[in-house]
């Protein structure tokens, strides 16, 4: 045993001398320092990132955090790596030919997984630019609802019903984002009965805007207003009211000028048409022979 301790420490046949043993310590030093200056590159890189995204606007705190997450990650797996290669060097390793191998096993993944590809770089686009957030009423995909979350791959929005949609972002083509605009369009129809005067139930509708103005001034933007007559359908005369709101409160605000119609055409007595069926029954027809 000792015979054994003294030929590897004098260096002998099958054993490292103390050259290469220095040799790799050194090896093994570089690598640790090279280890802790890329967790320094990288804890300087995210702070960077974190000030960055931070200087944007404060709203959509959400969408912001999603966007530091994608862009730390990205960061530190190219860190990551680059750090990785850096060791092999260090320790001798052939990185050209590393490099190669992972080019052509980066090709092959990707050509195995073009959609998975697209659906980040979609996600990371629509953060990039801002075209929707968490809490906005969007219509993505022929879906319609409000923004739940926003993920690297996919976008989860829920609509009114309270049903869930899981949308990739690589089919997401077209976006309409009513919660950007300054006010949303309400549109209500009324039907009288051509019996009624439709100058009469005009006058009244304006007397009750001028209501329902004061009673929702703290969402409305514009009107309501009665636009006239619309349409002459088989039941009778249709009226529209036409109103604008801020975003997220026109059916609501639907809802309360239909309510406000049907009371107030209640109190003045202004009937609302209906449709109108004339039964005829079998007897009455034979009577009607026998008498002829």
């Amino acid at each position: 045993m000792k015979d054994f301790f003294r030929g590897f420490l004098t260096g002998g046949e099958g054993v490292l001398s103390y050259q290469i043993l220095g040799g790799y310590l050194l090896k093994v030093l570089y690598s640790i320092l090279v280890i802790i200056l890329m967790r320094i590159i990288i804890r300087l890189a995210c702070s960077f990132i974190h000030r960055w995204i931070d200087k944007g606007k404060q709203e959509h705190i959400r969408r912001r955090k999603t966007l530091i997450l994608l862009l730390e990650s990205v960061t530190k797996y190219t860190l990551y790596f680059v750090t990785i290669i850096i060791i092999f060097s260090i320790f001798g390793v052939p990185v050209t030919s590393l490099l190669a191998g992972a080019g052509i096993l980066g090709l092959a993944v990707g050509f195995g997984a073009q959609k998975l590809v697209e659906d980040v770089i979609s996600g990371f686009f629509i953060l990039m630019e801002d075209q929707f957030a968490v809490g906005d009423f969007v219509e993505i995909a022929g879906k319609t609802g409000i923004v739940q979350e926003i993920g690297f791959r996919t976008t989860i929005i829920r609509n009114t019903a309270g049903e869930i949609y899981v949308i990739p972002n690589g089919e997401i083509r077209q976006v309409t984002n009513y919660s950007v605009a300054e006010d949303i369009r309400v549109m209500v129809d009324v039907t009288i009965p051509y019996e009624e005067n439709t100058g009469r139930a005009i006058a009244e509708l304006e007397k009750l805007c001028e209501k329902v103005r004061e009673e929702k001034k703290d969402i409305l933007t514009s009107g309501p207003a009665v636009l006239g007559v619309q349409d002459l359908s088989d039941t009778g005369v249709v009226l529209r009211l036409m109103a604008r709101t801020r975003p997220m409160e026109q059916w609501g605000m639907g809802r309360h000028l239909r309510q406000r119609i049907k009371e107030h055409f209640d109190e003045v007595g202004i009937r609302i048409a209906y449709p109108h069926f004339v039964l005829a029954s079998n007897s009455m027809s034979n009577k009607e022979h026998s008498n002829g």
